[in-house]
């Protein structure tokens, strides 16, 4: 079963010009930073923004019980990996929108 996180990826090349317009702009509030990654409290879900060299679209989060069981099962439902780690992934359904599943 899949559970709605309360996390919204985005993946951008300037982690800088990113920072300035979240901050400054949109004027959210910056709870999480390094390098590479960007966490901002934006009321009703969490803005995860990530230095990536592709810009992509957002990305809805979602937790599941068993990672291994909902890869078999997407897999086996015409969807795509598309990156992985122990206890997450992403993976775009067979209509082409992309998500992201972590283990809870």
């Amino acid at each position: 079963m899949f559970n709605s996180a309360d996390c919204v990826a985005i993946h951008l090349q300037d982690i800088t010009a990113a920072e300035n317009f979240y901050t400054n702009v949109m004027k959210f509030t910056l709870v999480n930073r390094s390098e590479t990654h960007l966490e901002y409290d934006t009321g009703l879900f969490r803005l995860c923004v990530d230095r990536e060299l592709n810009t992509r679209p957002p990305l809805p989060n979602f937790t599941v019980p068993d990672i291994g069981k909902v890869r078999t099962g997407l897999v086996a439902n015409g969807c795509v990996i598309l990156r992985e780690s122990h206890n997450c992934l992403n993976f775009s359904d067979p209509f082409g929108i992309t998500y992201a599943i972590v283990q809870a």
